[in-house]
Order: structure tokens, then C-alpha cells, then sequence
């Protein structure tokens, strides 16, 4: 794997520590593919991951979102020594899997259905962020417009 030196860009920037850790990490996190999941953008701000989790119940499952990083972990009982498998294709291991989210994005809900587990996120731009139109030939403030949609891009 090839490595970046982000240093150049430390030097010429102020404020995006964060992205930078965030691309030296791309490819550092051996997750192993297990479970394997989708994301899927379902429209402009709306989100949804889903991790197929076959075997494990809701008490099994932890979803834990913490300064932008969501993190769904699945915890198995001890394995019972009295089953004798001829082939075992179903993993049963226990999991932990890390999801980098930008800012405002948070989690609108989860469920648990025939085996996958759906964690659906939202992105929720203060008001204070979104673009605004302002015209030239006014002074007050009623002159400042919230742009909606298309118009904001």
C-alpha cells in the first residue's frame, strides 16, 4: 500500500486536522469484511447503512455514534461445545465496525430485519450554514434570502 505525505499541507492550512488524519487512515483499518454492508444514499440529506448480521439479535447489537464516528459492534455467546458441524458456512464471530460520518450527519434510527440490520442517518445543516442570497440594492436585513435545493448549489 502506498503511504501520502500530508505534511506539505499542514503547513499552508489551519482547522483541517481532521481531514487530514482521516485521509492518512484511509486504507489503515483491516476491518477483514465481516460483516459485509451497503450505504446507500437515498436522497439529498437522507442515509442508510446496511450490515447483513444473520444470527444476532438485538441484544447482541451495539451502535454507538461518538464525535462523528459511528461504531456498530456484535458480540456472540461463548460457542456451545455440544454441536458437532459437518461444515460451518454461517459466521458467528463477534464484530466491530467503524463508520466515519461527516459533520451533521446524524442517526435517525435503526431496526432489525430478517437478518440486516439497517442504521438510516440524516444530514441536518444548521441554518446558520446554508447558503443565503442577498441583494445589492438594500441595506436591512429583509433584503437576505435562505436559498433552498438546486438554488443553494
Amino acid at each position: 500500500m502506498r503511504s501520502y505525505d500530508l505534511t506539505p499541507l499542514y503547513r499552508n492550512t489551519v482547522g483541517f486536522d481532521r481531514i487530514f488524519d482521516l485521509l492518512d487512515n484511509v486504507g489503515k483499518v483491516d476491518a477483514g469484511g465481516y460483516p459485509p454492508y451497503n450505504i446507500e444514499r437515498l436522497d439529498e440529506n437522507d442515509y442508510r447503512i446496511t450490515l447483513a448480521v444473520a444470527g444476532f439479535g438485538e441484544d447482541d447489537l451495539d451502535i454507538v455514534f461518538h464525535e462523528n464516528t459511528l461504531t456498530v459492534t456484535g458480540r456472540r455467546p461463548d460457542a456451545d461445545e455440544k454441536r458437532t458441524f459437518l461444515h460451518q458456512g454461517i459466521a458467528g464471530r463477534s464484530f466491530e465496525r467503524r463508520f466515519q460520518l461527516a459533520d451533521h450527519v446524524k442517526v435517525a434510527g435503526a431496526s432489525l430485519v430478517n437478518g440486516l440490520l439497517n442504521i438510516d442517518l440524516k444530514r441536518e445543516i444548521p441554518e446558520a450554514m446554508k447558503p443565503r442570497k442577498i441583494s445589492i440594492n438594500g441595506g436591512e436585513a429583509s433584503n437576505v434570502k435562505v436559498l433552498k435545493g438546486q438554488d443553494a448549489a
